[in-house]
């Protein structure tokens, strides 16, 4: 199993070297060693790897081996988020949303949790379902809020299925007919057609 974690390292990012010093500091953190994750994980980050910046932003996030620092988790976790990383698109909106290492920005926070959930990240559709629920950052939509988290049900996010079934005891069965139908398209468009 190891070796072949390392021939998708090796695919994915193109050296042998990166695969090998990565995987070096996942089994450092997976035993508790963070200082060793770090050390491993810190050179890849600065080179530029996604993958490695949003680990690293975890670490200072979760102050792991480190203080915890939140400016500093937000600093990696863009960097990796700018690069597409779905992951680190949703941490980013909750640190917007939680005012974590930055100024609370509920409109930041729906930017981020947007582009996550449109690569199919099923906590990132749960939490802008939650958005549109309660209105923070976006005009306050029971449908949008249903379909989101109608989404995020169907890609396996337990909780947003729980949500959106209490989100119906607020709507008529023609906006819950609406907002299925609008899961549908979106889910079938590949997250292009998603109601806005």
């Amino acid at each position: 199993m190891k070796k072949l974690f390392i021939a998708v390292l090796f695919v994915l990012f193109g050296t042998k070297t990166f695969a090998q010093d990565f995987l070096k500091g996942a089994n450092a953190y997976e035993a508790g060693d963070y200082a060793t994750a770090i050390k491993e994980w810190k050179p890849l980050a600065e080179q530029g790897s996604a993958i490695a910046q949003y680990f690293l932003g975890a670490l200072y996030d979760y102050g792991e081996g480190v203080f915890q620092d939140y400016p500093e988790a937000v600093k990696w976790y863009r960097l990796s988020a700018e690069q597409g990383n779905a992951s680190a698109q949703n941490i980013l909106g909750l640190m917007y949303e939680n005012g974590n290492g930055v100024l609370k920005d509920t409109s930041e926070a729906v930017k981020w949790h947007r582009l996550s959930a449109e690569q199919g990240n099923a906590s990132a559709q749960g939490d802008l379902g939650a958005m549109y629920a309660n209105g923070n950052g976006v005009l306050q939509d029971n449908i949008t809020s249903h379909m989101w988290y109608n989404i995020a049900s169907a890609n396996g996010n337990e909780k947003a299925g729980a949500k959106r079934d209490k989100r119906e005891g607020l709507m008529t069965p023609s906006d819950i007919s609406k907002a299925t139908a609008m899961a549908r398209e979106c889910m079938k468009s590949e997250y292009k057609k998603c109601g806005y």
